[in-house]
């Protein structure tokens, strides 16, 4: 038996968008697995009083829950669970209910509870029949306790996961509130200062410095240095030199200086507003952080801990430690929970004794990136002596969300590197017919909030205009080449173009050059990278679609959409929308389907209409298959539902291109665009030769992508043998893997998934070894 309970955390922060997420998947999944599920209400105060607060869950129970922001089975603060007394009644009321397996979703206080309560387990059992509460033969039942948590915190302030419950979606309610500020800052010519929640953790304030360009950000793990105020003035008086028209400056609620004495919003706007004259306001967002609907991230990460979370009770003995659910870059692993909530309390203690650098490297790798990258794009002032070098950007492709942010942190990177930046308007055929100009400071300055591709893009390929590509990358004194786009390029892709490129080297010396793609497409199907730029944006696109959509079926009863995707040959988007909305079945080419499956798929439809949940959700990649068109899926279950569902179809198209960045893709895209510049600084370095550059090795054009959780560069040549060029995809994809989940918790059965994946995170410096998985 099961027990799904969402606690108060330690600290004022009880609840974060998407825990129904990982409370859905955690009932659906322990359902499947042939387990009794509970609801514990109200956090451990419920679980202390027990009565109508511990509640059988049933299937129909979470339907409806993706969407829901918040926790629909309730959080509240405990005092009692944090006394002996209060314990013993909690471990009476799961006796009484023979609940053996207890996940935990809240953050490091509540987990460390639920560690002490898994810990004292025999000695309350013996308490309790000590004082007749319980029998021997009750407590042989239930002699061990068994524990599991998940990390559900806006400020992602855990220690031993790359992302908690919660976070990516505060991210979206801050962007959203800063972009229109931004707006009404631009008309007045504004100085803001936003205050964002983090009181101990300053991640949400550096992600969205990051994702809005910020002009200055106050994070408790590295405060400012002494006689910071000078220095802010300065770069602030310094944007407007360059012709900005508002400076924003985001501050972590948190923020302190070097002696540990509080920053405050009215420190900074009085400090902004009395030196320099700027007309300063101030906004604290408050919890509005906490609120509104999931994003697709925070459900797919919601729904994949909570199936890893049932698989990790079901596999555990008396003798496995206390794990905590954990994202490390594409994979949900387990790790040992003290571990990393003494991890997380060496953070506080390095901030208190002024180790600041420690704090920053205990938060991880992807904390220390994104911190070495705004402190890179933070310089206002490029160096006066300049390098001499000529670095040119261009889009090619489909248009997607984040680009702009790539092509902006390229540029600003560039440039306080001492390089010249240029622009290549139109994708190759500008650069064919000689449309490159140089591209400055200030010119890129708002880009990072902005969709679609503000330089151009085209799908055209260098082709026949090869030769006069060449020429111009000699008349403009071409030294490197940015790519930023996708496989949407014509029918070859920019796998093709890039190799063309580099095989044509050997007739035209010009295209000696080094150079380096970067993966942006909605389709996020580029060979080298698990994410490409635009894909998180799209997806949340088609999420938000699909609520939409199922809410006008959740009304009108007995009613299936099927809904076509973007993503060519990539069924990426169809399967993470389909984990995100909570879909039926999602059709992709990588996974064959023939007419039997198309069968139980109605099948199981029609068995559905018999619940309460009388509605269904299809998605269907583009190119699933040549012959199930959608028009035939709908034509197919239209026939087949006659008399138990109706059906509609819905063709999102162009629709999924657009948009604002979401602030993945913005934060992406700015550290892809900065790293890229880097790269290609100690590039050309090397290939330096006889007062030239000269590059012709394999190693020269690589794709920049994300493995894993590392931003790495790998050289196209190595990328051909996984590429399947045919149909402009991966021959390995990592998402693949996901497709089972979807499955089950669409409630079809015979499914097996792979928990077997192991993990450690190198910032969890203690380890007591990894807790492996298996196969279920």
């Amino acid at each position: 038996r099961l027990a799904v309970e969402c606690p108060a955390v330690v600290e004022p922060s009880g609840d974060s968008a998407s825990m129904n997420a990982a409370v859905r998947a955690t009932v659906r999944v322990g359902i499947y697995t042939g387990a009794k599920v509970y609801f514990v209400h109200e956090g451990y105060q419920g679980l202390v009083d027990g009565g109508d607060n511990i509640k059988p869950a049933t299937w129909e129970s979470v339907s409806m829950m993706l969407q829901l922001g918040g926790t629909v089975i309730g959080s509240a603060r405990c005092m009692d669970f944090k006394e002996k007394w209060g314990r013993l009644k909690a471990a009476c009321n799961l006796v009484k209910l023979g609940i053996t397996n207890l996940c935990v979703i809240g953050g490091d206080g509540s987990l460390t509870g639920a560690n002490q309560f898994r810990t004292e387990w025999s000695e309350l059992l013996a308490d309790l029949i000590k004082q007749g509460k319980i029998t021997a033969e009750e407590a042989k039942r239930s002699s061990h306790l068994n524990i599991v948590g998940m990390v559900g915190s806006i400020d992602n302030d855990f220690c031993g996961t790359d992302m908690t419950i919660g976070t990516d979606s505060a991210l979206h309610r801050i962007i959203e509130v800063v972009d229109a500020i931004t707006t009404t800052a631009q008309s007045h010519q504004r100085t803001f200062i936003l205050e964002v929640m983090g009181r101990h953790c300053g991640y949400l304030a550096l992600v969205t410095a990051l994702a809005c360009g910020a002009d200055w950000v106050f994070i408790p793990e590295m405060p400012p240095e002494d006689n910071w105020e000078e220095h802010l003035c300065k770069r602030l008086i310094a944007q407007r030199e360059r012709g900005s028209r508002l400076n924003v400056i985001i501050m972590a609620e948190g923020a302190q200086d070097r002696k540990q004495k509080p920053i405050t919003c009215d420190q900074v706007k009085n400090l902004v507003s009395k030196k320099l004259g700027f007309d300063t306001r101030s906004t604290i967002l408050g919890h509005v952080q906490r609120g509104g609907t999931p994003s697709a991230f925070d459900r797919i990460l919601g729904s994949r801990m909570g199936v890893e979370a049932v698989m990790a009770l079901l596999e555990a003995t008396p003798e496995t430690p206390a794990c905590v659910v954990s994202l490390s870059g594409n994979m949900a692993i387990r790790l040992p929970l003290m571990e990393c909530v003494q991890v997380t309390k060496d953070v506080t203690v390095a901030m208190a004794e002024g180790r600041f650098e420690d704090a920053v490297n205990l938060r991880g790798k992807s904390f220390q990136n994104n911190w070495n990258t705004y402190k890179m794009l933070a310089h206002v002032n490029p160096p006066e002596v300049k390098s001499n070098i000529n670095i040119a950007i261009v889009n090619v492709g489909a248009p997607c969300a984040g680009m702009n942010a790539a092509v902006r942190s390229a540029v600003r990177a560039g440039l306080i590197q001492g390089h010249q930046m240029l622009a290549i308007h139109d994708g190759f055929d500008g650069l064919a017919n000689g449309q490159i100009e140089p591209i400055t400071w200030a010119q890129v300055g708002g880009w990072t909030g902005k969709g679609g591709s503000n330089l151009g893009t085209k799908r055209n390929l260098p082709g026949k205009n090869i030769e006069q590509i060449s020429l111009n990358i000699a008349k403009f004194n071409i030294h490197s080449l940015i790519i930023i786009g996708g496989f949407e390029v014509r029918i070859e892709g920019i796998m093709n173009i890039v190799l063309s490129l580099v095989t044509a080297r050997e007739k035209y010396e010009e295209l000696c050059i080094p150079m380096v793609v970067i993966p942006a497409t909605v389709s996020n199907n580029v060979p080298g990278s698990d994410f490409s730029i635009g894909a998180d944006t799209a997806l949340n696109t088609i999420t938000t679609t699909c609520d939409r959509i199922k809410q006008s079926a959740a009304g009108t009863k007995r009613r299936v959409f099927i809904i076509e995707t973007m993503g060519g040959y990539c069924g990426y988007l169809a399967t993470m929308a389909g984990l995100s909305s909570g879909a039926d079945a999602a059709y992709i080419y990588e996974e064959p389907f023939h007419i039997h499956d198309l069968e139980l798929n109605v099948v199981h439809l029609i068995e559905k209409m018999k619940t309460s949940v009388k509605r269904g959700l299809i998605l269907r990649n583009s190119n699933a298959n040549d012959n199930y068109t959608t028009q035939f899926l709908y034509n197919l279950y239209s026939e087949e539902g006659k008399g138990t569902f109706d059906c509609r179809m819905n063709i999102l198209g162009h629709m999924q291109q657009g948009g604002t960045p979401t602030p993945f893709d913005r934060n992406f895209g700015t550290k892809m665009g900065a790293k890229s510049v880097m790269w290609l600084t100690d590039k050309l370095k090397e290939c330096y030769r006889h007062g030239r550059i000269f590059a012709n090795t394999p190693d020269s054009a690589c794709v920049l992508g994300m493995k894993r959780r590392s931003l790495i560069f790998q050289p196209l040549a190595s990328l051909k043998e996984d590429t399947d060029f045919e149909h402009r995809i991966p021959k390995t994809e990592w998402w693949l893997k996901l497709r089972p989940i979807l499955k089950i918790l669409a409630r079809y059965e015979a499914v097996e998934i792979d928990t077997s994946e192991v993990a450690a995170m190198e910032h969890i410096i203690k380890k007591t070894g990894e807790i492996k998985g298996g196969k279920i």
